[in-house]
């Protein structure tokens, strides 16, 4: 390969950027502490974990759903969470039959209560469909909150919690993301085992 070194390069270049990022990652603490407790306030009072986001948010939303239904490090019972992204059937019906950037918003219509947390996970902050589902969750009276980056764009101004990490790149972003997804999922488990 003519270009190894290069190649070679990009890898430590990439993980530079990464610990970069993790290195900011101390800021959010008060942001995640929120989360957390919203958290576990909407699992007290029987409400569930309401995840979506798009392309590789989507992946991320539909892993930490199941690290709360099914467990994280801990032996539990399982934990009320649903991501929205699963459903091919409603996924592929409501973007043929209406609009995709309203995909999100109905599934929150039909499924979200009051005392339900609904996590939106998108690295730009303008993503329509997570924007409108977040609005059609806080119309319901449920607490929202945005996983997002960059300025935060519209759902900053839309989600009660925006955690914006700020860099401009995605793939970081997400890495961020799935980060906080991870500790929540700890840090839920320890508060659940402590109750247990």
């Amino acid at each position: 390969m003519s270009n190894l070194d290069s190649v070679a390069a990009s890898y430590l270049e990439s993980l530079n950027r990464h610990q970069m990022l993790f290195e900011t990652m101390e800021t959010y603490h008060p942001e995640v502490m929120q989360l957390l407790e919203a958290c576990h306030s909407a699992l007290q009072a029987g409400g569930k974990v309401i995840w979506f986001g798009n392309g590789g948010s989507a992946a991320d939303a539909q892993h930490l759903a199941a690290e709360f239904v099914v467990r994280y490090k801990l032996e539990r019972g399982p934990l009320a969470s649903i991501a929205l992204t699963t459903d091919t059937s409603i996924l592929t019906a409501h973007s043929n039959d209406y609009h995709f950037d309203t995909v999100f918003e109905r599934q929150v219509q039909a499924l979200c209560k009051p005392e339900d947390l609904v996590i939106g996970l998108t690295t730009s902050g303008t993503s329509p469909n997570i924007n409108l589902a977040l609005a059609a969750a806080n119309e319901i009276g449920a607490f929202t909150v945005a996983l997002t980056g960059r300025d935060g764009g519209k759902v900053k101004d839309i989600a009660k919690l925006p955690i914006i990490i700020k860099n401009d790149e995605t793939a970081r972003i997400q890495e961020a993301h799935m980060f906080i997804g991870h500790w929540l999922c700890e840090a839920i488990d320890m508060v659940v085992a402590e109750q247990q």
